[in-house]
């Protein structure tokens, strides 16, 4: 293994989410959010992709989001521990919900604003940098009930009020910000990614791409609140990235990849480059898709655009025109990908492609010239506690290593990179699939798929190897 130079000021550390790691879901006067609605078991995934039959949590269903790993009350815990490992930097988002209840109230709610304020300052007495997504999956039910969520214009002043505030509220302790955790996953999982019902008879693609205009003007409301609020943050967008590969070189296969690429740098490309790209204008004539627009959108999406460009990559997907191939395809990921037989799998079904990560990130830097950021990398997988109550992770720590070398050759080829924030460095709940099992941290927590455990955090041996890696600034990966 090549020993690789990082920039001194690399921010190491790992990624969480709210509503996966907090708990608490009515507490401190919080309201109800997208995931307090989503149980574990079959029906989570059609209720993600917007097939929503209540909305509210029904009575004997199991919902994994309301006590998670219970974070609300033990983060100076788990903050000791990532200190421990020397982080640098934690990726957290704010639950809207706990901000503004309703997502309506004229006044923000206190007790929400002061447990960020308590995490903020657990994070920085411990010199952590945080790094806030305003909003990962997140959108409180009443906005979605009176509303339609993202679908109607009247979310964007709603959410740049919620920006501004926390903006204000926060601006001596946070200079990383986010505006949409992997805002393209609108387009895979609507109700998941936005907070959109989407009726049998509704044209699908009009409702989204609405919605996504939406997100996109607040975006870069976001960041203009941001740049004249606290004038040396940095605040980015953030993409669940991973290239397609054509299944052949046939040119249908090459053009179908480069479709489904474009498919998510759409977003990116707004937010980046603060315009509709001429191939989405393009996409929407050939669907009958019509964007209502207000007059002064495409003033604020060129003037405000991102400064940085965060990004999660997990696995690289490959596409096919051939039915045949295309029969054997996967659901990996969410991301549909048919089978690409030089690379392997994780026991979710997830393409593990290391060098996919360096040509991703080269691919993003190509594209948009801006610093990328990693927000989100990582193996969920099965765990055994030994008799003993060791946890030998071995399989995680190669997955690691396997993929920080290929980020430390996308840095030698010059891609610019600020940071790596590996996600899950505490057990918490999967957000596809609900369960606990499926798990990714350093930490080990006890709890199972039913919400039995004690919650007590257990060290795995990649807690210690990911600590050496920190110590090293990325030279010792072996």
């Amino acid at each position: 293994m090549t020993n690789y130079s990082f920039p001194d000021n690399f921010l190491w550390g790992g990624a969480i989410a709210a509503n996966q790691a907090e708990g608490g879901y009515l507490e401190g006067g919080k309201g109800l959010t997208i995931v307090d609605l989503l149980p574990t078991g079959e029906k989570r995934r059609e209720i993600m992709k917007g097939k929503v039959t209540s909305l509210h949590p029904l009575e004997g269903a199991y919902y994994p989001s309301h006590e998670a790993i219970d974070f609300y009350h033990r983060y100076k815990e788990d903050i000791a521990l990532f200190a421990e490992m020397g982080f640098k930097a934690l990726r957290v988002s704010i639950a809207w919900a706990r901000i503004f209840p309703t997502g309506e109230e004229e006044t923000p709610n206190e007790a929400g604003l002061q447990f960020y304020d308590d995490l903020f300052d657990e994070l920085l007495k411990h010199g952590i940098e945080p790094v806030v997504t305003l909003a990962h999956f997140d959108v409180p039910v009443n906005l979605i009930e009176k509303y339609g969520s993202w679908r109607s214009r009247k979310l964007v002043p709603l959410f740049e009020t919620y920006a501004k505030t926390v903006f204000t509220r926060y601006k001596e302790k946070v200079k990383y910000w986010m505006t949409f955790n992997e805002i393209n996953m609108l387009l895979h999982l609507p109700f998941l990614g936005a907070g959109l019902v989407i009726e049998e008879e509704a044209d699908r693609m009009q409702v989204q791409y609405q919605a996504a205009h939406h997100q996109l003007v607040a975006s870069a409301l976001a960041v203009k609140a941001c740049h004249e609020i606290i004038p040396d943050a940095k605040i980015g967008c953030m993409l669940a990235a991973g290239m397609f590969y054509p299944y052949t070189c046939n040119p249908e296969d090459v053009f179908l990849a480069m479709e489904k690429d474009r498919e998510s740098f759409f977003f990116i490309d707004v937010q980046s480059r603060g315009a509709y790209p001429a191939y989405a204008k393009r996409f929407f004539k050939d669907n009958r898709i019509t964007i209502t627009m207000e007059p002064e959108d495409e003033k604020i999406l060129k003037e405000h655009t991102v400064d940085y460009i965060g990004f999660s990559y997990y696995s690289s997907r490959t596409t096919s025109t051939d039915p045949e191939v295309v029969k054997n395809a996967t659901s990996g990921n969410v991301f549909g990908s048919v089978s690409n037989p030089y690379v392997s799998k994780s026991e979710w079904g997830w393409t593990i492609d290391p060098k996919g990560f360096r040509i991703t990130a080269n691919q993003l830097y190509d594209r948009y010239q801006k610093p990328l950021f990693v927000v989100e990398n990582g193996l969920g997988a099965v765990d055994t506690v030994a008799s003993e109550g060791e946890i030998s992770d071995d399989y995680r720590i190669d997955y690691l290593r396997r993929h920080i070398a290929e980020m430390g050759e996308a840095i030698e080829d010059g891609v610019e990179i600020i940071g790596y924030t590996s996600w899950g460095p505490i057990d918490i709940v999967s957000a596809s699939s609900g369960e606990m099992k499926k798990r990714y941290g350093y930490i080990y927590v006890d709890r199972d798929n039913e919400g039995k455990g004690t919650l007590q955090r257990i060290k795995k041996k990649s807690f210690y190897w990911y600590k050496t890696v920190i110590e090293s600034n990325g030279e010792k990966l072996d």
